[in-house]
């Protein structure tokens, strides 16, 4: 198989959709590689070292779609991108569709083979691709969210950790998974007085026996959510659905119920975010105001350390990756169901139920499609 992978421009996304060490991979399997010249450039990949893997260096991003059988990216396709695939391509990518209507119709145009990293799971009800990137970006929401927090940045002025004689900074973390577990022990790390929210009571005594009280939970009602919210310094939106749009966690009319200069830091931005007033930002321009309250936003908030999330998203999908080229999508996917839960978009069909519930579409089951 010929695996292509473009350079990234969605702005400020510094990732590459494949290393020098998963390029070396699949030539070792006997497939051709070929990568857009200072793809890798972000992450700190030259395009010597592709060559030295074995991939073959090509100058523009239409050469790569023109000749690949399957993409290999980062974020979901851009509009330049969805006007290059065709039918029969596999693209290999996050796609992040129940909220984004327009790319949704785009991939169906297209007739393209659409994989999403964030709905392939594993054999624990996990999501492999999407954890070290949730990871990533629940580690960077405290720091993230303590530079919002900053005055002249528009926030409260108040420090994580306190000083002797003047209290910590009170951050709650509404969802108690991948990202709220590593936001919270960031933020307790800062020294600052943490709350978990999540409706899972077995995850709350999970964390708790697993944490030892390095910071609190609490059950993630409306009304015990609100409570909350109104002391907050910090909330952090750590809450997902698999392929659905996110909930909406906090409203408006709750912002002005809470602190001036309070930082809310959605990492559900990708998934429409959840909290009410909630739009993307970028990492050039990432917070915004809405009635005294700073909202940070940027939805590909990983790729500010290109770096670390590269090679960690790559250790994931590479095996899955090298299964889509050594048999084809259609063997994959039917030797691993796992990975056919990855199937959003096949040949203008809608392959995935909670992406079709949220943009009202009809949706074919992708068992049948494989058959």
């Amino acid at each position: 198989m010929k695996i292509g992978c473009p350079r990234e421009i969605k702005p400020q996304e510094f990732r590459v959709g494949m290393t020098p060490v998963a390029a070396q991979e699949a030539v070792a399997h006997g497939h051709e590689v070929i990568i857009e010249t200072g793809a890798g450039l972000g992450a700190g990949f030259d395009d010597a070292a592709y060559k030295a893997a074995g991939a073959t260096i090509i100058d523009t991003a239409e050469e790569v779609f023109a000749s690949a059988d399957m993409i290999v990216k980062v974020k979901e396709p851009q509009a330049p991108e969805r006007k290059m695939l065709r039918e029969g391509q596999v693209l290999f990518t996050y796609l992040h569709l129940a909220p984004d209507p327009e790319q949704t119709h785009d991939l169906l145009e297209s007739g393209c083979t659409a994989i999403a990293y964030e709905t392939v799971t594993d054999d624990r009800g996990g999501l492999p691709l999407l954890a070290p990137m949730s990871e990533v970006a629940g580690k960077l929401a405290p720091q993230v969210g303590a530079w919002t927090l900053q005055k002249a940045n528009g926030g409260r002025g108040v420090l994580m950790g306190g000083v002797p004689g003047v209290g910590p900074a009170k951050v709650v973390v509404i969802g108690g998974g991948v990202v709220g577990t590593h936001a919270a022990r960031v933020a307790a790390g800062m020294g600052a007085d943490v709350t978990v929210l999540d409706m899972s009571l077995t995850r709350l005594r999970y964390l708790d026996d697993a944490f030892r009280g390095e910071f609190k939970t609490g059950y993630a009602s409306k009304g015990h959510t609100a409570e909350l919210v109104v002391e907050a310094d910090m909330v952090v939106g750590a809450v997902l659905i698999p392929g659905a749009a996110a909930p909406k966690l906090i409203t408006r009319d709750q912002l002005s119920t809470m602190k001036a200069g309070a930082a809310l830091v959605d990492v559900a931005i990708d998934q429409g975010g959840c909290f009410e007033t909630s739009r993307a930002t970028t990492h050039a321009d990432p917070i915004y105001e809405v009635d005294g309250i700073m909202h940070y936003c940027v939805a590909n908030m990983p790729g500010a350390v290109a770096r670390t999330s590269t090679i960690a998203l790559g250790n994931a999908t590479m095996p899955f990756m090298l299964a889509l080229a050594d048999k084809g999508w259609k063997q994959a996917c039917t030797d691993d169901p796992h990975l056919l839960n990855g199937l959003n978009v096949h040949a203008g069909q809608l392959t995935y139920y909670a992406v079709g519930k949220a943009l009202g579409l009809d949706v074919v089951s992708p068992q049948l499609v494989i058959k």
